[in-house]
């Protein structure tokens, strides 16, 4: 991995703009403050692998892929455990206890940021190791370790801590973090557990929008990409919009990529002009 730098030209242009048409199961919306999200739902190795083909650029990636769950059962009878484990049951009814591919999906991660990491990553604990092992001792990467402690956690099951605190992981090679305030520049989230937007949008793990705005606003300008290959609920890509960014994102649920393309379009910050046009679309077969 290593060498990947060392052959990477050091100038790099902001967004590189594509001419492909978009194909297959693809929403492209384009919005009257000239910012635009393209969502596929499709696998997202697929969809990166042709923005590597396209030579595509993305300053920034904000992602939420599925944590490393151990143990999704209670280990107890007790009426207050089987009422928890419902909230378990949904996390693996949605496919997001088993982790995932790590080594191809961030190899193309970098690829895609073309020798400048600047890559946000939410986790769980049993995660980090992982993620420390391929962007620290493998890239000599920089992070930081940003934490969302809940207010109104679920109560622990038996014989361990609460759960009360998921990771967001910040890896930099050359990339950008300019907070504007301290508040921005605060590695602590502290809010409540987000179950207004959970059932809003039926997921069981949305993160707050203005969590995600403030890595964001972070870490990036005005009119750049911002790639979220695991998009569920869309809240980054919200998130990206609001702040005059543009987005492309893969969500391999369907049910999941209808409410993101839905709430993208329905969200009052802009007014979509029309649904067939982007600079970043790619051809994905």
């Amino acid at each position: 991995m290593r060498s990947l730098f060392d052959s990477l030209d050091e100038t790099i242009n902001h967004n590189t703009i594509t001419d492909n048409v978009i194909a297959g199961n693809v929403e492209v919306i384009s919005f009257d403050n000239g910012t635009s999200a393209t969502v596929h739902n499709n696998d997202c190795i697929k969809v990166m692998d042709s923005l590597i083909a396209d030579d595509t650029y993305i300053p920034l990636v904000v992602m939420d892929p599925p944590y490393l769950i151990l143990n999704t059962k209670s280990g107890s009878k007790s009426n207050l455990s089987k009422s928890l484990q419902k909230s378990q049951d949904k996390l693996v009814k949605a496919s997001i206890t088993e982790g995932f591919d790590y080594e191809a999906v961030l190899d193309r991660l970098v690829k895609l940021q073309k020798g400048k990491i600047n890559m946000y990553i939410w986790c769980n604990k049993a995660q980090i190791p992982t993620y420390f092992n391929y962007f620290i001792d493998g890239l000599g990467c920089s992070f930081d370790i940003l934490k969302w402690v809940k207010t109104n956690p679920i109560p622990t099951f038996y014989n361990k801590y609460t759960t009360d605190t998921e990771y967001c992981l910040y890896f930099r090679k050359g990339g950008l973090c300019m907070p504007k305030n301290m508040e921005d520049a605060s590695t602590l989230f502290l809010d409540a557990t987000n179950a207004k937007d959970n059932k809003k949008y039926a997921h069981p793990t949305v993160k707050h929008l203005e969590h995600i705005e403030r890595l964001i606003r972070n870490s990036s300008r005005e009119n750049d990409l911002i790639l979220d290959p695991f998009s569920g609920s869309g809240t980054t890509a919200v998130a990206a919009l609001n702040l005059g960014r543009n987005f492309i994102g893969a969500e391999l649920d369907k049910t999941f990529f209808d409410t993101s393309v839905s709430r993208i379009k329905n969200n009052p910050v802009n007014k979509p002009i029309n649904n067939n046009s982007n600079l970043f679309a790619q051809d994905v077969a």
